[in-house]
């Protein structure tokens, strides 16, 4: 799977992506935000060689229940998670170097 390029307006339950199996990130933000849109061109990078993490992209604000049952702070957060568990997170990268690494953890790079 890539990158996905749109915040969801609706989110899954956080029932649904604890119960998720294989290495997904969770990215909160939104289309507005001036650090999301500087990070999206660093995540698509880092993407680039872990095809097999699915990312989930979701709209973030206030009453928004799944952003704060995962204590979301600050845009973007990437939550790196492998088999329902939470294994890294991100807020606001600046280096795609320092997602590559976070992806790492979930995920075998494609070889080149």
């Amino acid at each position: 799977m890539s990158m996905n390029i749109e915040y969801a307006k609706t989110a899954p339950a956080r029932a649904e992506i604890d119960a998720l199996s294989g290495p997904m990130v969770v990215e909160f933000g939104t289309d507005w935000c001036g650090f999301c849109r500087a990070a999206q061109p660093l995540i698509a990078q880092a993407f680039q060689d872990h095809r097999a993490v699915e990312h989930m992209k979701i709209e973030d604000g206030s009453g928004r229940p799944l952003g704060r049952s995962f204590g979301v702070k600050l845009w973007p957060t990437l939550v790196f998670m492998l088999g329902g568990k939470e294994v890294a997170r991100l807020v606001r990268p600046r280096d795609v170097s320092e997602i590559r690494d976070a992806l790492a953890l979930i995920d075998e790079p494609l070889a080149q």
